[in-house]
């Protein structure tokens, strides 16, 4: 009994494994990956962007979902159980965890465009993590959004734009208020080929690359 205790409370509060649902990471995070997360870093301070992390379902928070989705902490919390959240009848939208890349955080202005591409403050990010992109020449489009991140919440955007329910298309909110991250996503443990951490830098502090001079005539 003490041994559960102490795995429970490890798992609630420090770190937990999590694996990977669906393709809304994709290509950098790949579907079953099984990643550690970890619940200590965002006691201290709040999220960057170019972090991944992992959060309470939309339907727990969003005004819009919420309304038809409630359930209480008690219900999310057995849900969660390894061991009894996987049994039949049990599923609760509301107590699921998505996983997302934060991109923006309080008071940056924020475009993305039906591409799918981001700018913050006037200026194009470089993100080398998103290969899917929106083809909106050919009508397929992702959904525009143009606004300001607001106090104690971030932005949050699937690598695979062509593919990710996210900030985008929640209907009450945009944004994923602080309180309702999980952990940041700190290191893949399997598959073991991929194994590595996935702490990425701030893109938009990264310094574009320099072109390779002219050969010599």
């Amino acid at each position: 009994m003490v041994t559960l205790t102490v795995a429970l409370g490890i798992r609630h509060f420090i770190v937990e494994a999590r694996y990977i649902p669906s393709g809304s990471m994709l290509p950098g995070l790949q579907l079953q990956d099984r990643l550690l997360v970890e619940k200590l870093t965002y006691r201290f301070r709040s999220p960057q962007r170019g972090e991944i992390v992992v959060f309470r379902a939309p339907q727990a928070f969003d005004p819009a979902l919420k309304q038809d989705y409630a359930a209480g902490p008690l219900r999310c919390f057995l849900v969660n159980l390894p061991f009894i959240g996987g049994l039949p009848g049990l599923q609760e939208p509301a107590c699921e965890a998505f996983i997302k890349r934060v991109v923006a955080i309080p008071g940056d202005k924020v475009v993305v465009d039906p591409n799918g591409r981001l700018s913050i403050n006037g200026k194009a990010v470089d993100e080398p993590y998103v290969e899917r992109f929106c083809a909106s020449d050919q009508g397929k489009g992702c959904q525009p959004l143009r606004a300001v991140v607001p106090p104690r919440s971030v932005l949050v955007l699937g690598d695979n734009r062509a593919n990710s329910w996210d900030g985008r298309f929640w209907p009450g909110t945009h944004f994923l208020p602080d309180d309702q991250i999980i952990g940041r996503a700190l290191f893949r443990f399997w598959p073991v080929a991929s194994a590595g951490s996935l702490v990425s830098p701030d893109p938009t502090t990264q310094a574009p690359a320099t072109p390779s001079p002219a050969p010599a005539p």
